[in-house]
């Protein structure tokens, strides 16, 4: 099963594919108010998550503290670049912007090398067995990023519908019409509340 187990704040585990590893990295934090849910304090988290991410096998990663201080910031102008073109902003959240700054750290982020795919003995295409630097991570995230919001999917990047949830996702299934982070969060909580709303009426 692909995706993320995320956790809510109820304590509730779920699963949660975004469909693009550049808004894998928006599980970890952002700016504003999203501050709060900041997971990237030490180089080991960041190799955390990238292990958890969908660089599988993740390559031996050497990461530094000012790797960590750089991939927040392109994150964070991912975020609000994202976040803009969805929603205009979240204010309420202190997330606005997403203007020609951000798109600056984004393109200079994908300008550096990035991690480099290899064919294994499987014949399989992995990132390359190596190790590799914190630069060349962010800015494979960074080129993601780049792919993602100039190609066919640009305008399926989605916020969920959710109450209180603003995770990002890329809807990539056929007919579009994807509307939850995951079915058995947000998509199984709406039902509930449909189906105790449909109750309540017929109770009347």
């Amino acid at each position: 099963m692909s995706g993320m187990v995320l956790r809510s704040h109820s304590g509730v585990s779920f699963r949660f594919d975004p469909g693009a590893l550049c808004l894998e990295l928006l599980t970890t934090g952002g700016p504003g108010a999203f501050r709060r849910f900041e997971v990237l304090h030490a180089p080991a988290d960041l190799v955390a998550w990238a292990e958890r991410s969908r660089l599988t096998p993740t390559p031996a990663l050497e990461v530094t503290e000012q790797d960590v201080a750089y991939a927040r910031r392109v994150r964070d102008a991912l975020f609000r670049v994202v976040v803009a073109r969805i929603r205009g902003g979240l204010p309420e959240f202190g997330v606005e912007g997403g203007g020609r700054e951000d798109l600056d750290v984004l393109n200079e982020a994908a300008a550096h090398p990035p991690l480099v795919p290899a064919i294994v003995g499987d014949g399989e295409r992995r990132v390359w067995a190596g190790v590799a630097v914190g630069t060349q991570l962010v800015s494979s995230v960074a080129r993601d990023a780049v792919e993602l919001l100039t190609g066919p999917y640009a305008e399926r990047v989605r916020m969920c519908a959710g109450e209180r949830c603003y995770l990002v996702y890329v809807d990539t299934s056929r007919p579009g019409r994807r509307r939850w982070c995951s079915m058995e969060h947000c998509g199984n909580r709406h039902k509930v509340r449909a189906l105790r709303a449909r109750r309540a009426e017929e109770g009347r």
